[in-house]
């Protein structure tokens, strides 16, 4: 149910009716045009927390300083841009909408507070340290995380979906546990331990996000992630290996692929997300069928629209969805329409006002 001026007569414009795309989306059905959303949040959400402006006096955030209540008002001011931005979308949230990195927190890192964001900091710890690591219930980073999500929750009322936050994965892990020099040596010069411990992360990171999914209400009988407002009739997970963006295609299919294949098999609707710095191992990541989808950022220092469009269609080739996410203007969303096909294509624009919401919804037929 839409208004006339575009906007939703639902509240955050979640109509339930907006489901039937998603379905068409992971089905890659026919289409007349992309699943299409638009968000007015850039790429650094810290900012849009104003209980998050206090933590810019300190070095580092702990759970302690964290209440969840203080951030419900601006998580569900960020969710109103659905009742007027027209979309596909279906909106929803996250414990801190990605402002906060948990797992690093849950495995032990100190949490560094920069400007626009929040980063675990490396550990340096040994191999055995590294290998051992998981989850304990009773950490003090994963019951705030579990105590935010139960927040949002509540607040929901069951008018909108929460989900996990986006997490680092195994590689990731293994860079913050060893130090991100270190983790690539360890291949070479110990790389059974190093396999151990990717696969052991593999466990810690599936540890967590199953164990938060026991406590969260499905949204009209789906799964969801909040980071991309994609909604899922099965399981989902998003997978992220941002540290293999220094590995070579052999190290990957050799230590990495692997464990990202036991991943992606344990949540049917799994999704890996990648940067264009990754585009060169592509071709390794759509060889794990397990991989359900690909989440593609056009990243702002990144290659041009038209560069990326090859890797897009390589996706597409592969019959795989395509989540695409990014800032793109009235002419690169042109070039996107007309040179990918509209099955299983979901474009995540990133805006800067109504007005250009308006003025891409026209450039999309919407």
């Amino acid at each position: 149910m839409t208004s006339s001026a575009g906007g939703s007569a639902v509240p955050f414009g979640n109509d339930p009716a907006k489901i039937a795309r998603y379905r068409a989306f992971w089905d890659r059905s026919d289409v007349r045009r992309p699943l299409v959303g638009f968000s007015l949040v850039g790429w650094f959400p810290v900012r849009e927390f104003k209980a998050c402006r206090a933590w810019r006096s300190v070095d580092c955030v702990t759970p302690e300083m964290i209440d969840p209540e203080a951030f419900l008002e601006d998580h569900l001011r960020l969710l109103r841009e659905g009742d007027i931005a027209g979309d596909d979308l279906i909106r929803g949230a996250c414990p801190g909408q990605v402002a906060i990195p948990w797992l690093p927190g849950i495995a032990g890192c100190k949490m560094r507070v920069l400007p626009d964001s929040i980063l675990g900091e490396e550990q340096c710890l040994s191999l055995a340290q590294a290998g051992s690591l998981s989850l304990d219930r009773e950490n003090l980073w994963f019951r705030k995380y579990l105590e935010f999500g139960l927040a949002l929750v509540r607040a929901a009322e069951g008018r909108f979906p929460v989900s996990h936050s986006a997490e680092v994965g195994p590689t990731d892990l293994h860079g913050l546990l060893r130090g991100h020099t270190a983790s690539i040596m360890d291949l070479v010069d110990e790389p059974r331990r190093a396999s151990a411990i990717l696969w052991r992360l593999a466990e810690f990171f599936c540890e967590v996000q199953q164990e938060f999914w026991k406590h969260m209400p499905l949204f009209h009988g789906g799964y969801f992630d909040a980071q991309y407002s994609l909604w899922s009739p099965r399981p989902i997970m998003r997978l992220q290996e941002d540290a293999t963006a220094v590995y070579s295609p052999a190290l990957y299919r050799k230590f990495v692929q692997p464990v990202d294949r036991a991943l992606a098999s344990r949540f049917p609707c799994s999704f890996m997300h990648l940067h264009s710095t990754s585009m060169f191992l592509l071709d390794a990541f759509l060889e794990i069928q397990e991989i359900q989808c690909f989440q593609i950022n056009k990243d702002a220092l990144g290659p041009s629209t038209a560069a990326m469009i090859p890797h897009y269609r390589k996706v597409q080739k592969a019959a795989k969805p395509l989540l695409i996410r990014g800032s793109f203007d009235a002419e690169e969303v042109r070039l996107l329409l007309d040179s990918l096909d509209p099955r299983g294509v979901f474009l995540n624009i990133m805006t800067e006002s109504i007005t250009q919401i308006e003025s891409l919804r026209h450039v999309i037929s919407m």
